[in-house]
């Protein structure tokens, strides 16, 4: 089954390679969507895919990258999108 979904990570989650790390676990697991830093500091993760692999996806940023520090996840399932890959916004 395909699903997309959004989450918002927030923590210290900006200038710590998230986006870069979370777009290669994205790739590796076939994903597609966008990854993008927020002004308000959090990031904000559109991934669209096999439900299995956007939920691996999902665990993943629970801990993000290496020098992340994830306080919260908050993920919602919404409307299927259309993406060639996933990007880094």
């Amino acid at each position: 089954m395909r699903v997309c979904c959004k989450a918002k990570v927030t923590g210290k989650v900006q200038g710590v390679y998230f986006r870069a790390s979370t777009q290669e676990q994205a790739i590796d697991l076939s994903l597609s969507g966008y990854v993008k830093n927020m002004s308000d500091g959090s990031v904000e993760v559109l991934a669209c895919g096999d439900k299995n692999d956007v939920e691996q996806l999902t665990q993943w940023l629970m801990k993000g990258s290496e020098y992340a520090e994830v306080e919260n996840v908050e993920v919602k399932e919404v409307e299927w999108q259309d993406f060639n890959h996933f990007s880094i916004g």
